[in-house]
């Protein structure tokens, strides 16, 4: 969960922090509060909660860290997401974070849906024909790419249409 009205600084965020573009961690530079007990100088900032993001907590407020790098090195929060290029969300390296729109970020998508029972990422299995339909979305619209006998050879038609139409997939 990620402030996203907030009124954080990166004048507060360095008095607390110390953000190391080369390996994305943020180090504790300073107690964000005196009753902080938790908090050890000189350790690393941040926890996992279990989704691959890192969130750091300051001034009561949680944020995303990737956010916070962003802050940290361009003196604003970003204005639309925080795009991991390769797809891990704990990877906070500069290197590998971009300032893009949420379309532009789906784009990166490299896990199916909860829902999704082919287990490749835009294949579903059709039972009226039964075979396997291969399926993208581009400007909102959802484009059939065909209908195949296998998951893999769909997932395979669907990685190259991904290629060619998303221009911000980096698989």
């Amino acid at each position: 969960m990620s402030a996203a009205n907030s009124t954080l600084t990166q004048e507060r965020l360095k008095e607390l922090l110390h953000y190391n573009p080369e390996t994305g961690a943020f180090i504790w530079i300073s107690k964000p509060a005196p009753r902080a007990n938790r908090i050890k100088v000189g350790s690393v900032a941040g926890s996992n909660k279990g989704n691959g993001y890192v969130q750091i907590q300051i001034d009561g407020k949680n944020y995303l860290a990737q956010r916070l790098a962003y802050l940290f090195v361009h003196g604003r929060m970003p204005v639309g997401d925080i795009d991991h290029s390769d797809g891990n969300p704990s990877n906070n390296r500069l290197s590998n974070l971009r300032d893009v729109t949420h379309a532009q970020n789906i784009q990166n998508q490299r896990t199916p849906n909860k829902r999704n029972t082919s287990g490749f990422l835009g294949v579903s299995f059709r039972p009226d024909t039964s075979k396997y339909a291969a399926y993208i979305s581009t400007d909102g619209k959802r484009k059939v790419l065909g209908c195949f006998d296998s998951a893999e050879d769909a997932h395979a038609a669907y990685l190259k249409a991904k290629r060619k139409l998303h221009e911000f997939c980096t698989i």
